[in-house]
């Protein structure tokens, strides 16, 4: 299902540039999938071995009266938020997010320096949310 919304969005010419969702895709594919599962629903093989509930990150925009929290959801991914699950940088996978550093700005104009893959993550997060 996310497939076609992606695939929908992409076709009507997103804000965010397809190659960042197409690396979005692939990055949450190998790095966060087994965990919060291919559809990013929270139901990875990983998330019954893990001390706390796997959340499902197509509701992020819902869990925050329809926004979704870019900013927020980068401080997360990148580790700067200290989030328990993720200790730190995605724990398994943080040299996944290194050497590949990027500026963007968030919505509110601040310019956010991380990885490149960090930001196509939450770019692809952005464009996965249940309506």
């Amino acid at each position: 299902m996310h497939r076609i919304a992606l695939a929908l969005i992409l076709a009507a010419g997103p804000a965010v540039a397809a190659p960042d969702l197409n690396l979005g895709a692939e990055t949450y594919a190998g790095a966060c999938a087994s965990c919060h599962g291919p559809e990013a629903t929270g139901d990875g093989p990983m998330a019954e071995y893990l001390a706390i509930d796997t959340p499902d990150l197509t509701a992020i925009s819902a869990r925050n009266g329809g926004q979704f929290p870019w900013l927020r959801i980068v401080h997360i991914v990148d580790g700067r938020t200290g989030l328990r699950g993720h200790g730190g940088m995605m724990p398994v996978f943080g040299a996944v997010f290194t050497g590949d550093t990027a500026v963007k700005d968030a919505r509110d104009g601040t310019p956010v320096i991380t990885s490149a893959r960090v930001l196509a993550v939450v770019d692809y997060l952005a464009a996965i949310q249940a309506e």
